[in-house]
């Protein structure tokens, strides 16, 4: 088992940035790439950012050059960056730690891990 540990949302005016942490603990080593995920209400939940074990990083459109992902030395805990924050990044964001691509080919079994959320909101 994996558990993940959000925090750092909170009440911020558009504009402003809000630094989210994830600490991941118990069995992490299998755990290769780790992401944030945001859900709206009323919409589909969305993928924003991702991070390898190698530190290689992707991004979602939507936040791309706003929302740096990153992760301490010890690799357990991972960061989003968010700045120039606008109203409709309003939403509650999720820590998410998988041993490998949910779309890469591989033999082996796709397993994931989610964290319990954190709200941000950002107000006009």
């Amino acid at each position: 088992q994996v558990q993940l540990v959000e925090s750092g949302g909170g009440l911020v005016q558009a504009g402003g940035s809000l630094r989210l942490s994830c600490a991941a603990s118990g069995n992490i080593n299998s755990i290769n790439v780790m992401a944030w995920y945001r859900q709206a209400p009323g919409k589909q939940r969305e993928l924003v950012a991702t991070i390898t074990s190698g530190s290689s990083t992707n991004y979602s459109d939507s936040v791309k050059g706003r929302f740096p992902i990153s992760r301490d030395n010890a690799k357990t805990t991972v960061y989003l960056q968010m700045n120039s924050l606008k109203p409709e990044d309003t939403a509650v964001y999720y820590c998410n730690a998988a041993n490998r691509y949910s779309g890469s080919y591989s033999t082996i079994r796709f397993r994931e891990y989610w964290g319990q959320g954190t709200q941000v909101t950002v107000s006009s």
